[in-house]
C-alpha cells in the first residue's frame, strides 16, 4: 500500500509540473510571444531553450528578463530589439521567465 500511495504522490507531482509548464506555454501563446520566439528554433527572438541556457546560474536573470519582456529591450542577441510589451503585467512576466528559465 505505501509503494502505491507512494507512486500515485510522484505521478501527480508529474502532472503538475507539466500542467503548470502547458499554462506557462498557453500565457506565452496568449501574450503573443510565439509571435517572435518558440521553444526550440529562433523565430525573430532567440529560442526560449536558448534564453535558458544563456543564462543558467545567472541570479539576477528573472529580474533582468521579466523587466525586458514588459518595457523591452536590444542588442543582446542581434540588431532586432525586443518591443515593449504593455499587455503582460509585471506578475505574467515573471511566470513567463520562471518557465523559460526552467526549459532544458
Amino acid at each position: 500500500m505505501e509503494m502505491k500511495a507512494t507512486l500515485l504522490f510522484v505521478a501527480s507531482l508529474s502532472l503538475m509540473a507539466s500542467g503548470s509548464a502547458l499554462a506557462n506555454a498557453d500565457l506565452a501563446k496568449a501574450k503573443n510571444c510565439m509571435s517572435c520566439h518558440s521553444v526550440d528554433n529562433k523565430i525573430l527572438g532567440p529560442a526560449f531553450k536558448d534564453v535558458a541556457k544563456k543564462y543558467a546560474g545567472d541570479k539576477t536573470a528573472e529580474a533582468k528578463l521579466a523587466t525586458k519582456v514588459v518595457k523591452g529591450g536590444s542588442g543582446v542577441w542581434g540588431a532586432i530589439p525586443m518591443p515593449a510589451n504593455a499587455q503582460v503585467s509585471e506578475a505574467e512576466a515573471k511566470t513567463l521567465v520562471k518557465w523559460v528559465l526552467s526549459l532544458k
